[in-house]
């Protein structure tokens, strides 16, 4: 149970994977804007039945306000992100948008060095690094 996160990055992995292959498809004719608007429907959708299944539901008046800010931030940054990435899954190549979007863990490890004090190992340095040579490889046109 220890190592139970990385059983459902594994997972997140898998589904970011499907999200790719999934909307690449469904983007042909379509504006990709509109689309992730329809895409963040069937997430709420399927998250408020999946929240009734698991009686997960919550109150909000234990939220503080620096919870509501960073979650409006977090929703906002994520509604931002899930626009570029439709859009360059339109004009681009799934095999090298999706490298190229899983960039994002060099920069949340840098981020969280200057924002959370995190401080990262030699071997995750030089993970990131790897990482970052691997991102300019696929990226790189052929």
């Amino acid at each position: 149970m220890a190592h139970s996160w990385f059983y459902w990055a594994l997972a997140s992995a898998f589904f970011a994977a499907l999200t790719a292959i999934f909307a690449k498809a469904g983007l042909q004719g379509i504006d990709s804007d509109f689309a992730t608007f329809i895409r963040t429907l069937v997430i709420i959708a399927a998250l408020a039945a999946f929240l009734s299944y698991t009686g997960k539901w919550q109150g909000v008046a234990g939220f503080t306000g620096r919870n509501w800010l960073f979650l409006v931030l977090s929703g906002l940054a994520t509604g931002a992100s899930w626009l570029a990435y439709f859009k360059a899954l339109q004009l681009g190549n799934a095999s090298q948008v999706a490298p190229v979007d899983k960039f994002s863990l060099v920069l949340v490890a840098l981020m969280a060095v200057v924002f959370l004090d995190e401080r990262p190992s030699a071997q995750e340095w030089l993970g990131l690094g790897l990482v970052t040579a691997g991102v300019l490889v696929l990226a790189l046109k052929r």
